[in-house]
């Protein structure tokens, strides 16, 4: 069994080019494992993680351990994510993230391991993307919005408790929410000034989900942070919300900022 370090280092010297072959005679580790690697970076949890206690199932049910971690992973979710089940009655946690963002990458990972700290965490290579996925037997319990076909197509309302973490933490669950399914851009206008067409660019913060109540969910929490915003809905049924006025900007960069 090889630790993640050495994964990392062997993946590398592939990831310079090198064939497997010339990687797995190097280091000693066989092609397969290396192919293997490639699709699952990190190796899956023991099955003791799946045995781990559940603070939903308590018969006084508590909170998730690392609230603040909680509440941006439920942002990532309701965004990017979906439950699955898997073998034996466990099931799977997966949240899609773009390559374009290592760092979005890391911060997913870092909350699932804050939030599940008996589990580990799998890195699973898709085109373009990576699902950071994470096993065991009770994300049901602490994801409830689950269910079968699309968010948009079933009702998504938080649980009082949901509610009650998002309301602590409601700039976590914000900048979830936004490294899901929203983004930081520069517009740019021109105009004449003094007879001088010049250029100015002014940035903005865009979130677009098709789900009425997920962008309820956002907006409304936007309310309550004092941000400014605006929205549409396109013919496709997206709807696009927009924070666009400059003091809401700066808070939004105070507290979000871009991807990375």
């Amino acid at each position: 069994m090889y630790d993640i370090s050495t994964r990392r280092r062997a993946l590398a010297l592939v990831d310079q080019g090198r064939s497997l072959n010339s990687v797995s005679k190097q280091t000693g580790i066989s092609r397969a494992a290396l192919r293997s690697w490639q699709i699952h970076l990190e190796p899956r949890p023991r099955m003791s993680a799946h045995r781990a206690p559940c603070v939903r199932c308590r018969p006084t049910p508590g909170l998730p351990e690392a609230v603040e971690a909680y509440a941006y992973l439920l942002g990532l979710y309701l965004g990017d994510g979906c439950v699955s089940p898997h073998r034996q009655g466990s099931q799977h946690l997966r949240i899609a993230c773009a390559d374009a963002w290592p760092g979005l990458i890391e911060a997913c990972r870092d909350a699932m391991r804050a939030v599940q700290p008996y589990g580990s965490v799998c890195l699973v290579r898709k085109q373009g993307c990576v699902a950071v996925t994470s096993y065991g037997r009770h994300w049901t319990c602490l994801f409830p919005q689950h269910g079968p076909g699309k968010k948009h197509d079933r009702r998504i309302v938080l649980e009082d408790w949901q509610q009650g973490i998002v309301d602590a933490h409601p700039w976590e669950f914000i900048r979830g929410l936004i490294h899901s399914d929203g983004a930081r851009i520069v517009n740019w206008a021109s105009c004449l000034v003094g007879g001088e067409r010049k250029r100015y660019e002014y940035p903005r913060y865009f979130f677009s989900n098709v789900s009425d109540d997920i962008v309820r969910l956002f907006t409304d929490t936007l309310d309550r942070l004092g941000v400014a915003w605006r929205s549409r809905r396109r013919k496709n049924g997206v709807q696009d919300v927009s924070v666009a006025r400059r003091e809401a900007v700066a808070l939004m960069d105070t507290h979000i900022g871009p991807k990375y």
